[in-house]
This record gives C-alpha cells, structure tokens and sequence, in this order.
C-alpha cells in the first residue's frame, strides 16, 4: 500500500512574500490581496527562490522502482531511505492494479491498455508466484545467518521502501509537475498527485501551491 503523508511544514505564504519582499527591505504582517498578487507574479515569471523559503518534510511508502524513479527528480530534495543493509524485517510488495500493454513510443513506457481476463490472471499468478519465492529465499538467507547486506540481493524492484523526503516547496513544484503529467509513469503519477492534494488543501501555503501549479 502506497503512502504519502506530510509530516511537517515550516513558513507559509506569508513566508514567501517576505522573502521576496526583503529585496526592498518591505515586510508584510498579515498576508493580503496585495500579496496574493505578489506571489502570482512571482510564480508566473519564474522568480523560484522566495519559495524556496518555505520547508515540507513528507513520509513516503511505495515500490523500490517508483523510489528511484522520483529520486532521480530529486533536485534540493534530501532523502533518508530505509536501510536493507540494516534491517531484515519481512518484505512488503507492490501489488499492481493491472498490467499495461507496452507503448510504441519508448519514451512513453506504456499504454493505459491493459490484458484481459486469462491473460491478466496468468501474469498475476506468475508475479506472486515469484515474489513469494524470493521472500521465502530471503528469509532462508537471513535465517542462516548470511548478512542483511548480501541477502537483499535476492529481493525485487517490486519491494517495497519508505523514505522521508524534504525540501523546499519551490523543489516538490517540480517533482509534481513532472511526475504529473500524463507522460510520467502511472506509479509515480500516484504520488505526485497524492502530494499534489495534500499541499492544495493545506492552509498557510495552498496559494502558493496553487500559483506554482498553475491553478490560478
């Protein structure tokens, strides 16, 4: 089971208007339609650094190949990662919701075609038929004794991870509006969009938010 859940934020608006604000050596203390209009400006001319101002620290539980994936839009982001060095606590795996058809085009990866009926139940029985032997193998391995280390070599991409994630809102702007998009691939789109929902209705910086993903 996937999971995004925002676990702190630091500045808000407010924040970002004051920051850019200091330019001038202005301050606002309540935040107001003269900062709203600030803060679209600042969004829509790509003046990023005043909402790099404003820090969000997520959890994020997901397969080990969506991880890499989003890690590789992780630009000003820090990542802490679960460790298969260190522990050997029973693996979790992704469960899909289909299996897609392969696209033409390389660059897109798949269509949102899916197999059906017997075709679907076979790929089905096959993956969990693999994903319960590497488990078993593992558990084997650790159970004898061999390293955490060495062992995870037998577990899959499909596994599942847990990072905490953190970074500017200016950074995460980015992460979701490339991971958004309809080229983006559909397990990473998930996140994206749950991450994208949760900012949406978050107070102190859902305009912000909103001016950086082009909602207003």
């Amino acid at each position: 089971m996937k999971v995004v859940e925002i676990l702190d934020i630091m500045g808000s608006d407010l924040t970002v208007v004051n920051a850019a604000r200091v330019s001038f050596a202005g301050e606002s203390e309540e935040f107001g339609s003269r900062d709203k209009k600030l803060i679209r400006y600042l969004a829509a001319h790509g003046h990023w650094t005043p909402f790099a101002h404003v820090q969000l620290q997520f959890r994020i539980k997901a397969p080990l190949f969506v991880a890499r994936q989003l890690h590789k839009s992780s630009v000003g982001l820090a990542v802490n990662e679960v460790s298969r060095r260190y522990v050997d606590f029973t693996p979790e795996f992704h469960a899909p919701e289909a299996w897609r058809k392969r696209a033409p085009d390389k660059k897109q990866g798949s269509l949102l075609e899916t197999f059906e009926g017997g075709q679907e139940e076979r790929f089905d029985e096959k993956y969990w038929d693999l994903m319960t032997r590497c488990k078993t193998i593992y558990e084997n391995m650790i159970a004898s004794g061999v390293a955490p280390e060495q062992a995870r070599m037998v577990l899959p991409q499909s596994m599942m991870t847990e990072w905490y994630w953190t970074g500017s809102l200016a950074a995460f702007a980015r992460v979701v509006s490339q991971r958004i998009s309809e080229d983006a691939q559909y397990e990473c789109r998930v996140i994206a969009e749950k991450i994208d929902q949760i900012l949406v209705n978050r107070e102190e910086i859902s305009y912000s938010w909103s001016c950086l993903t082009r909602r207003v």
